[in-house]
């Protein structure tokens, strides 16, 4: 198997409106918007000024029941 490329990365941060806040700072955007997945994370994608793909996730707490 080759790769030629990898163009993304994930990661899981606690606060996705904060991270969001200090990559800016460093020159990145977001990519569509930041979505909620049903009860469990908040999503989105930025792009990084070389062009990198990033995705965060926030996992969502859930309440006991």
């Amino acid at each position: 198997m080759t790769i030629k490329r990898m163009n993304n990365v994930g990661i899981v941060v606690e606060d996705v409106d904060d991270t969001l806040a200090r990559l800016r700072r460093h020159g990145a955007e977001l990519v569509g918007e930041v979505v909620q997945h049903e009860s469990t994370y908040r999503l989105c994608y930025v792009r990084g000024p070389e062009g990198l793909l990033l995705g965060l996730a926030q996992e969502l707490q859930q309440q006991a029941s």
